[in-house]
């Protein structure tokens, strides 16, 4: 649930407050049955459990029977940008959770996402060293030849992400994207989104 749960977060704080509806509504239409393992069912599931641990706050709403709106409490915005840094730092993370990190890394300043894709390309670049080291040292057990193509696609793998983390730090550091404290409407203020339209 963690890449959910990270969207989730970042969506309700995106608006302020928001209903379940909205929140999926916001999150079907950046496409997410494409890029992540999110269903509609889990997204309301997440909102009550979010709320149920204290991280967002559910208000029922009298005028509208079975409506509950929620908002971002304190410890909420704590654990969202704990995700947040985490999904954009961690290469062994899912894609599904890079890719919820990287919907939402405008609510990150500049500096900050700098600094969270500067260790993740650290990290790549220590697992490609590694990976480079390993095949030498299994010469020595003699394993089946084909069990070099592990160390092929997890090479390539590695080198691709190295590249496309170079590639983006560079966007980033060159003013690409507008990120959080450049505008006090930007993508990453809380509750700077459009005033959600009512179903």
């Amino acid at each position: 649930m963690t890449a959910t749960k990270l969207l989730v977060l970042g969506v309700v704080r995106g608006f302020g407050r928001a209903h379940g509806y909205r929140v999926r509504a916001e999150l079907l239409s950046w496409g997410i049955d494409d890029w992540a393992n999110v269903k509609p069912g889990s997204i309301y599931h997440a909102l009550r459990q979010l709320a149920k641990s204290g991280l967002l706050a559910a208000t029922e709403i009298a005028d509208w029977p079975g409506r509950v709106d929620y908002s971002v409490m304190p410890e909420g915005e704590k654990e969202f940008f704990r995700l947040l840094v985490e999904a954009l730092e961690r290469p062994e993370h899912r894609d599904d959770m890079l890719s919820a990190g990287l919907a939402l890394m405008p609510a990150l300043t500049r500096d900050r996402a700098v600094c969270a894709l500067s260790t993740r390309l650290a990290v790549l670049e220590g697992q490609g060293a590694v990976l480079r080291k390993d095949p030498e040292a299994a010469e020595a057990g003699k394993p089946p030849p084909h069990l070099g193509e592990l160390w092929t696609m997890r090479t390539r793998y590695v080198d691709l992400g190295v590249e496309w983390t170079r590639e983006l730090l560079e966007r980033l550091t060159s003013g690409e994207y507008e990120m959080a404290g450049e505008h006090e409407e930007a993508f990453g203020m809380p509750g700077a989104w459009r005033t959600p339209v009512e179903p």
